[in-house]
């Protein structure tokens, strides 16, 4: 049987994969696991019920979904803070905030309309690691918890979330953003009022478009995953950047004056920079993913910035920074986590310091983007092949090395089994276009030729 919750929560069709027996089913065995142990007896001493922040995106489906989880945890003993339409990072701070027990968001990210999601955060606004995710699903089913009377939780408005996390964002700025014309693209999502809000507070010119959530708009068109029209909106009012979140406003994306996509990458190189330059780079050490591009890594060698490497997914990310304790680490896709500020990646907090860093030094965004060089980075999804078998297959494994051999320094090859499908994901990365798309065609076709499935 797969595994229920997947790299980001427990993600599926509103309604059909995802229904509402479900949401109160994982909210139930939720507070059975996380209120047990040692903060429990700590609670019971205290003579207070565990507390849980509740939050969503604005898309239709949450509002069942989170009437359902309220209910779970509110009949499980848990009080409730409804914090209503925030973003996920906001989320995770309120938790930190006021020291609530563990809280919930619901959103399925990026992804369109009818899907939707339920993430679990542990006391401080931390995501859970696999082995308390598995004990979650282990308890569905089980005996709930069911107190009465005065043991049962209250669900009430958390009527100060937005206002306490904006105060915070802007308490993490090292100056101002005047005399910046910025357009934000909030995804019609999470972060329609926050982040606007915010970048005006701090002294910004804003230009808002997806800003207008109507439950079933949320990523249509707009946001991080679709980038063409923010840059003709900066075009259009000559604004100095662009910045796009996703639907829970955990990603951040930008555009520079003339249009151009300034991705993960090269934020985090434009962040790192900055942070090295003034004492705030933790051991002068930046966390990526293998994803991120060789470009990232030959600039942050050039400043003596050491890189470290983790397998795809934030939450690894967050891993190695905690294993550290290092201030800066993302993905290319956008997630970018400042751990000085926040939990997880904030989309809204990385805007504004990207923001504050042309503020501050007078630079354009493409100025400060040179920093790295991007090298050509092509992918192939290779489907309907036995992933399993990549690591031990020795005709790929010279194919590799040949690639390698003939790239040398100039160029990276990246083979990536699938942990969900029979697929092998093949990268390369070159000097040229023509280079790049050669080899990983090449790679490409000798990953199906050797682990193709049969029919």
């Amino acid at each position: 049987m797969p595994r229920l919750f997947g790299t980001d929560g427990v993600r599926g069709l509103a309604n059909r994969e995802l229904t509402a027996d479900l949401a109160l089913g994982l909210a139930q065995a939720a507070a059975a696991v996380l209120t047990q142990g040692r903060h429990a007896d700590e609670l019971r001493a205290a003579g207070r019920r565990p507390v849980a922040v509740v939050a969503r995106d604005p898309r239709v489906s949450g509002e069942f979904l989170t009437a359902a989880v309220s209910a779970g945890l509110a009949s499980s003993g848990v009080d409730v803070l409804d914090a209503g339409v925030i973003p996920t990072p906001a989320t995770a701070f309120l938790i930190d905030s006021i020291d609530a027990d563990f809280g919930v968001m619901i959103s399925a990210s990026h992804n369109p309309a009818p899907d939707n999601g339920i993430k679990f955060f542990s006391f401080g606004g931390t995501k859970l690691p696999d082995e308390v995710e598995d004990r979650i699903e282990s308890y569905l089913g089980r005996q709930k918890l069911a107190p009465i009377g005065g043991g049962v939780g209250r669900i009430r408005r958390f009527a100060d979330a937005e206002d306490r996390y904006v105060v915070h964002l802007l308490g993490t700025l090292p100056n101002r953003l005047d005399g910046i014309h910025v357009v934000l693209d909030c995804a019609h999502g999470a972060a329609a009022g926050v982040s606007p809000e915010t970048f005006r507070d701090a002294g910004a010119k804003v230009t808002v478009i997806g800003a207008d959530p109507d439950g079933l708009n949320i990523n249509d068109g707009v946001g991080s995953t679709h980038l063409d029209h923010l840059a003709a909106a900066v075009l259009e009012h000559g604004a100095d950047l662009g910045i796009a979140h996703d639907g829970d406003a955990d990603r951040c994306l930008a555009v520079d004056a003339d249009g151009n996509v300034i991705d993960g990458d090269m934020i985090m190189a434009i962040l790192a920079v900055a942070m090295h330059e003034r004492g705030a780079l933790t051991d002068d050490t930046l966390v990526v993913t293998v994803m991120s591009n060789l470009g990232l890594r030959r600039a942050m060698a050039e400043r003596g910035i050491r890189v470290v490497e983790t397998k795809v997914g934030d939450r690894y990310v967050l891993e190695a920074l905690a294993a550290e304790g290092l201030a800066l680490g993302g993905e290319q896709s956008g997630h970018v986590i400042m751990s000085e500020f926040a939990t997880t990646g904030d989309g809204v907090l990385t805007g504004l310091h990207l923001v504050a860093e042309m503020a501050r030094t007078g630079k354009t965004l493409a100025e400060l983007a040179s920093v790295m060089t991007v090298y050509p980075q092509v992918l192939v999804n290779v489907r309907g092949v036995d992933h399993h078998a990549l690591a031990g297959d020795d005709e790929i494994a010279a194919a590799v090395a040949a690639a390698e051999a003939e790239l040398g320094e100039s160029g990276r090859v990246l083979l990536r089994p699938s942990g969900t499908e029979p697929m092998v994901r093949v990268m390369v990365e070159a000097l040229s276009q023509d280079d790049a798309e050669r080899h990983a065609a090449s790679l490409a076709a000798i990953v199906e030729s050797r682990l193709a499935l049969s029919s």
